[in-house]
């Protein structure tokens, strides 16, 4: 197959040339499982093929735009079994996106290993700048390598009504075959590479796309400058600098040199402007950190996961320090761990009293180490799950302080007792712990021992006997080099928020059940909001979610609770609204709730949207007008043409939650036309100002991690 991005955007090197004519490399899956498989980088430079050595036979392949990363080195559980057989020079690991697993190869030296690692971060790079028009060209030219079996780089008529079907393409024949005719250039009866994918997006034209750039263009064909100002000014809303962004729109997304000169727009170019980022429904802006980030801690939404050591079910699933990473490369900021003793004194990481397997705490103190702060800079909370002897405690707390170093928070930010916790940009670069500790924190400031200070009346009085009786219990199950380690995330029992209120300190925190918020929710939605604005709360999936499965989180949001737990494992509805929410403010993992849940004194009650001033009713319009290059339905029936359709949600409070969707047209895959499709407009209750912003990133985020093409326009009165 023709390769028009290694002659366009790649260097052929020394490093691609070898990877092209193959190596033969170790895949390993286990200590017991390792196969030599012959990889071979394709003559487009964006596919990888490897095959079995002994039946010469394609076992699989995959696209460089799959893949994330490369790890040198030991940097998985597997590569790290066998560290003692193989040179960490010879290893590497592919972490692709998504869900697939990853790919641990060993090569035959470490002049190969060097050649495949330095060669895929070559073809990683030119893949992640890849334009919108070459993203979906790579995109069909994927197909047709998933659809051309015998390797030829060449289809015929009936291979290539194989693939639209795979695809999910319904077509009529007739018409087909005369766009496979005006695209065969060559007249072979077949089509290469390219001719195919001009018979493809012959096939997939946008008629609707078209009439609104007509709509907009006096002669059809193009739009002018200030063609082009009309349109931004009336669809997308553009009130300043329109002339100047008009003039960047064609600098970057017109394909012809001749265009640019002229200053104007083709149909292709308005569609590459449309499917780019910033013709994205989302506020360019909220990609960056621009939240203040001064406030205190309980006054952000932290990104929470919850038994992070899992990627699958935790009863029989695995437990793998890949858990970790991808919740930090996700930007989530408070982790779970679960200790229990371990054999050689060294404690496990585990689900206990199930088949999960088991990983060293170590180990994952180490993975935290490397990778806490390569998406945010803003701290990371490490939930600790104690069940360790005393013995193996002394270990833990070792352990953190030899590999976290001065990462780990030893003592308060000024060294005084807090009166309120400290914010995120106090806490930068930061390890926080979370966990049981003997006394309170004024005990370890004030120096060792747990003497309460003169108290005057009876109350205090009692408080102090209650503390020293509750330090009494902890010392004979909590090893006190473990419990220094707690400085702004101690864990408390939940006695209500009368008693939170007087007698807990800001730097206490207590775990609740999904059961116990939300009876929470429904019986004091105020009282919990106030609770939240000046403590920290976490909310944890319940015990019969075996499967790993998730509650919603939106509940949680509305009362304000800060670390709502989630299985990042389990893709659902619950997680696209996390990743949505925390899609904004830079991805940083912390999210600065409204002003009225940071008020002490706030009357607002989620279940009464009433209870707080603010602004009226606010109508949300969307225009659906249309989609392509729709995926079909997992587990779909082989033939099957799935007609897809679009809903629109709202997640907030009871009183917003609503949904519209449009009407589904028979065979219409893999192109959302504008017939049949219908504005939703969805009216929210006065407490929807609070919304917004999450409501469009849970929104645009299902829709933008599709294949390329994709496109959604939005439209407010």
């Amino acid at each position: 197959m023709a390769s028009l991005l290694c002659n366009a955007r790649i260097q052929l090197t020394d490093t691609l040339e070898q990877m092209q004519q193959g190596t033969l490399m170790r895949k390993v899956k286990s200590k017991n499982w390792k196969k030599q498989r012959y990889f071979k980088l394709q003559d487009d430079c964006m596919t990888i093929w490897y095959q079995s050595k002994r039946t010469g036979k394609i076992e699989s392949a995959f696209s460089i735009s799959d893949v994330e990363t490369v790890r040198e080195g030991h940097q998985s559980e597997v590569l790290q079994s066998l560290a003692e057989e193989f040179p960490p020079e010879r290893c590497f690991t592919i972490v692709f996106y998504g869900r697939r697993g990853n790919l641990d190869l060993i090569a035959g030296s470490a002049e190969e290993a060097q050649c495949w690692i330095q060669g895929l971060r070559q073809l990683i790079e030119v893949a992640t700048s890849m334009d919108q028009r070459e993203k979906i060209d790579q995109w069909i030219r994927d197909w047709f390598q998933k659809a051309d079996k015998n390797k030829d780089g060449r289809m015929n008529f009936k291979e290539v009504q194989r693939l639209l079907k795979m695809m999910n393409v319904d077509m009529n024949e007739d018409h087909a075959l005369r766009l496979f005719q005006d695209a065969d250039k060559s007249e072979s009866g077949t089509l290469e590479g390219e001719e195919f994918v001009l018979f493809y997006k012959a096939l997939t034209q946008r008629e609707e796309v078209l009439s609104l750039f007509q709509d907009f263009s006096e002669d059809g064909k193009k739009l002018t400058l200030l063609e082009l100002v009309d349109f931004l000014r009336q669809e997308q809303l553009e009130d300043t600098g329109t002339e100047e962004l008009a003039m960047e729109l064609i600098d970057k997304y017109e394909p012809s040199e001749t265009a640019r000169a002229r200053h104007v727009l083709s149909a292709d170019g308005f569609l590459m402007y449309l499917c780019s980022p910033e013709g994205s429904i989302f506020n360019p802006h909220h990609r960056e950190l621009w939240q203040d980030m001064t406030q205190p801690l309980c006054h952000y939404f932290i990104s929470s996961s919850h038994n992070t050591y899992l990627i699958e079910d935790q009863i029989r699933g695995q437990s793998s320090i890949e858990g970790y990473i991808r919740a930090l490369k996700r930007g989530c900021r408070c982790l779970e761990v679960d200790c229990w003793d371990g054999p050689n004194g060294e404690p496990m990481v585990y689900h206990g009293h199930t088949f999960t397997s088991k990983i060293p705490f170590r180990e994952v103190v180490s993975t935290l180490e490397k990778y806490a702060f390569k998406t945010s800079d803003y701290p990371v909370i490490l939930s600790l799950e104690n069940h360790c002897s005393m013995e193996q405690q002394e270990v833990l707390a070792q352990q953190l302080k030899a590999i976290l170093g001065e990462k780990l928070l030893t003592t308060t930010t000024d060294g005084r007792v807090p009166t309120q916790l400290p914010s995120p940009e106090e806490l930068k670069h930061k390890i926080l712990l979370k966990g049981k500790k003997i006394g309170r924190l004024e005990d370890t400031l004030d120096g060792p021992g747990d003497e309460a200070p003169d108290v005057s009346d009876d109350d205090n009085g009692a408080e102090v006997e209650e503390e020293r009786r509750r330090a009494k219990k902890d010392k004979e199950s909590l090893a006190q080099a473990l419990s220094d380690c707690v400085i702004y995330c101690k864990s408390v029992s939940f006695r209500g928020f009368q008693e939170a209120r007087s007698h807990s300190r800001p730097s206490e925190i207590s775990s609740l059940s999904e059961a116990k918020a939300r009876k929470l929710i429904r019986d004091m939605g105020n009282d919990f909001v106030r609770h939240n604005t000046w403590q920290l709360t976490r909310v944890y999936p319940s015990g019969m979610r075996t499967d790993s499965s998730n509650y919603s989180p939106q509940e949680m949001w509305n009362v304000g609770c800060q670390i709502v737990a989630l299985n990042f494992q389990t893709a659902g509805m619950e997680m696209d609204l996390c990743d949505g929410l925390f899609s904004q403010n830079g991805r940083c993992g912390y999210v600065l709730k409204p002003p009225f849940m940071r008020d002490k004194d706030t009357l607002f009650n989620p279940s009464d949207p009433d209870s707080r001033e603010g602004p009226g009713p606010t109508t949300l319009t969307i225009q659906v007008i249309s989609g392509q290059q729709l995926p079909k339905v997992a587990n779909s029936k082989d033939g099957a043409i799935i007609d897809p359709l679009v809903r629109v949600e709202i997640h907030g409070v009871p009183a917003d939650q609503a949904h519209q969707e449009t009407k589904h047209i028979e065979n219409n895959a893999p192109t959302l036309h504008s017939q049949g499709l219908t504005p939703a407009g969805m009216r929210c209750s006065s407490s929807s100002s609070m919304y917004p912003s999450w409501l469009l990133s849970a929104l645009w985020w299902k829709i933008t991690t599709r294949p390329p093409g994709m496109t959604l326009w939005a439209s407010s009165p």
